[in-house]
């Protein structure tokens, strides 16, 4: 029997990180949670996002309801309860008590390939939209805690998802399991109310996407932010699992 495990996996948006959630859905042992904070942090910073209005009223939107349910086991009793969490979302005013009752997971992400895909759904992003900074900040302050973050690399996931994926249980310390190299069209049942947004490719999808080729090439502008979040990234890459 799984041993009971609450995954907090973090990322930025564009970062293969809901293809990752619907891999650990496609878990029989597994529930999963779409961006917790997402209501939270659009009620507190008052940003202007898609569907913005819409994400609110579905909540939750006190973020210290949210992080007590982070850090409780699952109400279906299932043991393995997988939260796909933006590091964007841990703003001044969201506790971080609960980091110690859960498992931290890294994903991480070229940011050359984060911003061309980002920048076709939200325009002018800048450094604090795609998370590195954040990503790298939390990734420290875990380590700091005492404990060993998971880290891997989407680039990695996409060349060789069986094989990323067994790294990725064994490292969690729970069982490998081929399902979740794939799923089924159309989405998951616990997709965020934001997902008609931005799942429209990994909707289509029934698994990872092929390996990736030569990193896009970007305009100065995003550029510009791609090379401010470089260093983020690499910071955290070194740390990145191996098949």
């Amino acid at each position: 029997m799984t041993a009971p495990i609450n995954i907090a996996a973090w990322s930025g948006p564009r970062n293969l990180s809901t293809a990752m959630m619907y891999a650990f859905g496609a878990r029989g042992d597994a529930a999963v949670w779409d961006e917790p904070f997402y209501a939270a942090y659009l009620e507190m910073t008052g940003l202007d996002h898609p569907m913005g209005n819409e994400i609110i009223a579905a909540g939750p939107r006190d973020p210290d309801e949210v992080a007590a349910r982070c850090a409780a086991p699952h109400p279906s009793g299932k043991p393995v309860f997988y939260q796909k969490h933006m590091t964007h979302h841990m703003i001044d005013g969201v506790s971080r008590d609960w980091f110690a009752s859960v498992t931290h997971l890294f994903l991480i992400r070229h940011p050359a390939r984060v911003l061309a895909s980002y920048a076709k759904k939200r325009e002018n992003p800048v450094l604090d939209d795609i998370g590195f900074r954040q990503q790298s900040e939390i990734f420290e302050a875990v380590r700091s805690a005492g404990q060993t973050p998971v880290v891997i690399d989407s680039h990695d996931i996409r060349d060789n998802p069986a094989g990323m994926m067994d790294a990725l249980c064994d490292a969690l310390g729970i069982p490998r399991d081929s399902g979740m190299v794939s799923w089924p069209a159309g989405g998951h049942a616990d997709d965020g109310v934001w997902a008609p947004h931005w799942y429209d490719a990994v909707h289509r999808s029934t698994g990872f996407a092929g390996a990736e080729g030569p990193l896009p090439g970007l305009p100065a502008d995003l550029q510009a932010v791609c090379d401010a979040a470089l260093p983020h990234y690499d910071a955290l890459k070194p740390f990145a699992l191996k098949a």
